[in-house]
């Protein structure tokens, strides 16, 4: 039987309801056989009672999201807020430990300009006894020459007079 006008003919030729029976079943086993996956076929109220079930799962599932969400974002505040903490502190620190490294770099240096002062001032007292030496000897070597001039030019000069 290829057709429904072929089954309705086959019915209504039939004898008993035996017979209809049988005509019946056997078009439900060629219909099984040319459509294997009609069992698995659903209707449009199954349909749709599914597609609502997904969609109140989907809606869960967001829900769900949107907590864990809120959950991550309040413990990525909590864990930012720590690290701050921990990076002001860390800052502190190396600010401590800066500043008595300064202190003790001004007092190297304090101490080390002090010691070039010494060393200055010693080197100024040891230039002005040398050039006082200089000088003294300085004079002492003109006098030496001076005076000797003074008596020569005054010799030249009574020489001069009794010429004249």
């Amino acid at each position: 039987m290829g057709s429904v006008v072929e089954l309705y003919e086959a019915l209504a030729s039939a004898p008993d309801e035996r017979t209809r029976a049988r005509v019946i079943a056997g078009a439900f086993e060629r219909l099984e056989e040319r459509y294997p996956h009609l069992p698995d076929l659903v209707t449009n109220q199954q349909l749709r009672e599914t597609e609502l079930r997904l969609q109140k799962e989907i809606e869960q599932v967001r829900a769900d999201l949107s907590v864990r969400i809120e959950q991550l974002r309040s413990e990525l505040k909590a864990d930012i807020e720590q690290l701050r903490g921990e990076v002001k502190t860390d800052i502190e620190q190396l600010r401590g430990e800066v500043k008595t490294q300064i202190e003790q770099l001004r007092g190297e240096v304090k101490t080390q300009i002090e010691q070039l002062r010494g060393e200055v001032k010693t080197q100024i007292e040891q230039l002005r006894g040398e050039v006082t030496t200089a000088i003294e000897r300085s004079r002492n070597t003109l006098l030496m020459w001076l005076i000797p001039l003074m008596f020569a030019q005054v010799g030249a000069m009574a020489a001069l007079v009794k010429l004249l």
